[in-house]
Order: structure tokens, then C-alpha cells, then sequence
């Protein structure tokens, strides 16, 4: 086989497979869509070749080891702290392994290569569905309240958590003049955290709720 033909194959299987990935992070609406994921894949494979092509004969993958350094920087663009929880820790996770199938196009392991994108996409569009009925079963939230000081809203909303079999830690509690800010961790089962949330909704001791 023509060698630029060889390169073309592995370019193209880049494209391809990167593709497959972005395709599914595309459709959830994520950071790193279609064209970032194929850009990221095609990258790599590129830089291997380059790697094995333009290196030293001593150490023809010294390019190619500086692809995990990058990708990492690149990973950490995707991640942002939301008022409550981190988000983008799968996207970047992502695109780290998007990268590893690259490299491995690259290489000329296109059956290793193919399997790994095959499971990455496994991961992100099935493993989903067991990810939120874990959510069901388990699920964590940060409940923040303000109310009068002289209410005794401490003793009034645990007592309401515990009624729905909540587990709670108290996170901060602050006093700001004659009223008072308490933020609690609740876990518990999806359906007893939002039984529990209509319930204090409905408390004229609580002046402020945020979830």
C-alpha cells in the first residue's frame, strides 16, 4: 500500500471515529460538539504520524507524548463550577479519550482504535440511562434557606428532612442582622428530595429557597 494512501486511511478513520463520539455530544448540547470532537481526533492522529515521521530515530514518539499535556489543557476549558456542582468533568473526560483514539489511529491500530470509540460511545449514551435511575435511588442536592432569626429555622427545616428520610449535613450557617442563611447537603431518593422541597415550599417560616 502507497504510504500517503496509508496516511490518508488513518486521517480519515480519525474523522470518522471522532465523529461517532462528537455526533453524541452534539446532541446532549454539550461544550465539545461534532467538529471540536473530529478536530480533536484528527489532531492527534495527525501529531502521531508526525511524530513517528519527523522524530529522532531514538525517540520517534516525543511529539506524540506532549498530545496528553495539550489535551489536558484543553479538557480543563470545558469544566466550570455551576452554583452548585461542577459541570463539564464527562465532556473533558471525553476528550481525553477522543484524543487516546487518535493516537491510536495514528499508530495503525485500527481495530483497538475502533473498539475504543465504540465503548466510549457505550459509556456516554447508555450508561446514562443507569446513571439517572442510580439518581433515583441516590441523588445529592445543596438546599440553602434565609429566614428570621427568631424562627428557629434550623431545628424547623431538619425536622422536615427527617420526616422525609433525608440524609443531612450542615454545610454554613450566618447571621446578617435579624436574619439568618443556613446551607444544608441533602441525599436521598429523587422522589422524597422533591416531596420534600414542595413541602418547604409551602413553610411561612422560610423567606428565601434556592436549590
Amino acid at each position: 500500500m502507497d504510504f500517503n494512501f496509508e496516511i490518508l486511511i488513518r486521517l480519515l478513520l480519525a474523522i470518522l471515529w471522532g465523529g461517532l463520539v462528537g455526533a453524541e455530544r452534539e446532541y446532549r448540547g454539550k461544550a465539545a460538539g461534532f467538529r471540536t470532537t473530529i478536530l480533536i481526533s484528527f489532531g492527534s492522529c495527525f501529531f502521531t504520524l508526525m511524530s513517528d515521521v519527523i522524530g529522532s530515530p531514538d525517540n520517534p514518539d516525543r511529539i506524540a507524548s506532549n498530545i496528553v499535556t495539550g489535551i489536558g489543557f484543553l479538557g480543563a476549558g470545558v469544566i466550570f463550577r455551576g452554583d452548585n456542582r461542577i459541570n463539564g468533568i464527562t465532556t473533558a473526560a471525553s476528550i481525553w479519550a477522543v484524543a487516546a483514539v487518535g493516537m491510536g489511529i495514528g499508530g495503525g491500530y485500527y481495530f483497538a482504535a475502533g473498539c475504543a470509540s465504540v465503548l466510549i460511545l457505550f459509556v456516554l449514551a447508555v450508561l446514562s440511562f443507569l446513571e439517572r435511575r442510580i439518581d433515583l435511588f441516590n441523588q445529592t442536592k445543596i438546599f440553602k434557606v434565609k429566614g428570621k432569626l427568631n424562627d428557629d429555622v434550623l431545628k424547623r427545616c431538619e425536622k422536615i428532612m427527617n420526616k422525609y428520610q433525608l440524609r443531612v449535613k450542615l454545610l454554613k450557617r450566618i447571621r446578617e442582622a435579624d436574619h439568618v442563611y443556613i446551607t444544608w447537603q441533602l441525599q436521598g431518593r429523587s422522589e422524597h428530595l422533591e416531596a420534600f422541597i414542595d413541602s418547604v415550599m409551602q413553610a411561612e417560616f422560610i423567606d428565601r429557597i434556592e436549590y
